[in-house]
């Protein structure tokens, strides 16, 4: 069977359908096919905004090999750039660090702003001359890569291709659009990462459906059980899982997080886990919500960056830092309870003779839909090559 055909079953409807074959989870060629008609051609996350939360705080990130550089600068606004040096290729940053007046080479001194602009060029022109008129630094500044920063995740479209943000996921901004205000990062304790031997891919998997919680999950079953819950589907963007029954988190003296603001009432009890294609899951509550960056490191590794976010900041609720602390370790564990299940999956799929698997129509329906949305990217990529 070729790798055209192969994935004509996943495209199929739920019912018949098969998941994507053993190589999109284990072949390295395959991987790096992903890397570009997935990763790089839609709008990917890399990262958080509260990583560089002042004005000339840079963070390199490196996104599938790609050196990317994060900078706030001085008008408060988050930029992503290729962290790479017009000049000879030179790394600029190589860790987190605060830039003080420019972005300096640390090979030639070439210089830009925060803004990406090529500033200066010492001795280009030789000995004591810093210019040269076949050098023009209007066109050399630092290439920038598309970005966007929605509930702090900072997304890049790395090939230009996609549709604008707003475009691309509009479906989920009005789903979520009562959620549109300010969310505060939650501190330390509200950061974890989990380096996980799966593919990426299962760890969205597993997250977008229900189905697993008796099994994996028992104690967050014990309360919010599989009957509480409902899929969510929005085909060629997004899909999860809802559940009806969400209970605030309370102190031994029975204080609770503030809630977000203006919010429904089918948010008094309802609470929606959606993965925004391709690798960032994101869930909403009435009084906090967090985010996921998949960091794909190769077909077989993934690390997952876990933060934490609530309505009111930490310096207006200081008396909260315990429930926060206790709130992100109820997270780290559900999120803990999960590896065994997306390594062994991994595992898994070298089973040569393993076909795909097949869905349940009642329950695997958010599943399915990733399935379809990234074949479907496979072979609009296959199709564009020729």
């Amino acid at each position: 069977m070729n790798k055209h055909s192969a994935l004509s079953s996943v495209l199929a409807d739920v019912t018949v359908a098969n998941g994507l074959p053993n190589e999109h989870y284990t072949d390295p060629a395959i991987f790096a096919e992903e890397r570009q008609s997935v990763l790089f051609a839609n709008w990917s996350g890399i990262g958080f905004g509260k990583d560089v939360p002042e004005e000339g705080d840079a963070k390199p990130v490196d996104f599938l090999g790609m050196p990317l550089l994060i900078v706030r600068d001085r008008d408060g606004e988050i930029g992503v750039f290729q962290n790479t040096c017009r000049h000879r290729g030179m790394i600029l940053v190589d860790t987190p660090r605060k830039i003080g007046g420019a972005i300096r080479c640390p090979y030639h001194s070439w210089c830009y702003s925060l803004k990406g602009e090529l500033r200066a060029t010492p001795h280009v022109g030789g000995p004591g001359q810093n210019k040269h008129p076949d050098v023009n630094r209007d066109d050399l500044g630092l290439v920038r890569v598309r970005s966007h920063v929605w509930r702090d995740v900072i997304f890049v479209n790395v090939d230009g291709t996609a549709p604008a943000f707003e475009d691309a996921h509009g479906a989920l901004l009005e789903r979520w659009k009562e959620f549109e205000q300010p969310v505060h990062h939650g501190g330390e304790t509200s950061s974890f990462k989990l380096e996980v031997k799966t593919n990426w891919k299962l760890a969205v998997e597993n997250y977008c459906e229900s189905y697993h919680l008796p099994w994996v999950h028992p104690g967050l079953n014990s309360y919010s059980r599989l009957e509480d819950h409902y899929n969510i589907e929005a085909r060629g963007h997004y899909s999860g899982q809802g559940t009806l029954v969400y209970r605030q988190l309370t102190n031994q003296d029975g204080a609770t997080f503030p809630d977000f603001e203006g919010l429904s009432d089918k948010w008094n009890e309802g609470a929606e886990y959606v993965a925004l294609y391709p690798n960032v899951l994101l869930g909403v509550q009435r009084d906090h919500s967090f985010a996921i960056v998949l960091e794909p490191v190769d077909q077989e590794k993934t690390v997952e960056h876990i933060e934490l976010y609530y309505a009111k900041s930490i310096a207006d609720t200081p008396e909260h830092d315990g429930l926060r602390a206790s709130n992100a370790q109820l997270w780290k564990t559900v999120f803990e309870e999960d590896v065994f299940v997306v390594e062994g999956m991994q595992k898994g799929r070298h089973g040569v003779l393993f076909d795909g698997g097949r869905f349940s129509p009642a329950m695997d329906g958010p599943t399915h839909n990733f399935h379809h949305w990234v074949a479907t990217q496979i072979e609009n990529g296959r199709a564009e090559k020729g």
